[in-house]
């Protein structure tokens, strides 16, 4: 336990910096920062409030770099931010409400299915291809269905939305994760105001990790957008993998 120790801010600013930057290259920063958050001896809810808390940060400095560099355009994804807000409420109201046991079973079902058809498509993501749907109805549907996943469960929501944008919108990966990058950044706000206002973050450690956010955001983000699909890629997979574990060990062990 890290709670007492003259270690803790330290770690807690590292955690962040090291899960922002991956984050910011391809999701699952969330991997690293809630399990060391947990490891200082914090209740889960107050963790899962801080990790939201700190996350925030990170997600708007990656979002800010993308932008910056003309990688996404908020008139294309408004519609998906306004029906994502309205999913991420209506998540984070059943969430209180309904068990997620079935969805932490069947996720990793699903990532798997991602993952198999990410390598066996080594093409994927390289460039932008046809889309399989217009952006009208895809970022109705999933930016509702997505941002109540998030706001319900959470795990693994920027893989589902690089895969989706990659697959069903044609997307190369930097723009995938760019547009992702928004939609987290909105989720996490939206989240953020709820355990806000249930009293559940530490603010003592969220501000230090949010330092290490803000840093490695945007390094994230700069080395996505220098690489494209050549770091991003290998990130997307190692990270889709290490959920898929952590789910089934959750799970079923």
């Amino acid at each position: 336990m890290l709670e007492h120790s003259h270690y803790l801010f330290p770690v807690l600013f590292f955690a962040a910096l090291l899960g922002a930057t991956i984050d910011g290259i391809a999701g699952g920063g969330g991997l690293i920062t809630l399990p060391v958050l947990l490891f200082t001896g914090l209740p889960p809810q107050i963790a899962l409030g801080t990790s939201k808390f700190q996350a925030t940060f990170g997600t708007f400095m990656a979002s800010a770099k993308y932008y910056q560099h003309g990688w996404f355009t908020f008139k294309t994804i408004k519609k998906g931010l306004i029906f994502g807000i309205a999913g991420a409420v209506l998540g984070a109201i059943a969430g209180q409400m309904l068990s997620s046991d079935l969805l932490r079973k069947i996720l990793p079902i699903l990532l798997f299915a991602m993952l198999l058809y990410m390598l066996f498509t080594p093409t994927l993501g390289h460039e932008d291809r046809k889309p399989r749907m217009s952006e009208f109805w895809f970022y109705i549907i999933f930016g509702f269905f997505l941002g109540f996943y998030d706001g319900f469960f959470g795990p693994a929501t920027g893989s589902l939305w690089v895969f989706s944008l990659t697959f069903f919108l044609g997307y190369q990966f930097r723009s995938a994760v760019a547009y992702a990058k928004v939609f987290n950044f909105k989720s996490n706000v939206v989240a953020l105001i709820c355990f806000a206002l249930g009293n559940n973050i530490d603010y003592r450690m969220g501000i230090c990790m949010a330092a290490g956010q803000l840093i490695g955001g945007r390094f994230g983000a700069h080395l996505a957008i220098l690489k494209g699909a050549e770091i991003i890629r290998p990130v997307f997979i190692g990270v889709t993998s290490l959920t898929i574990v952590a789910l089934l060990c959750k799970s079923y062990l």
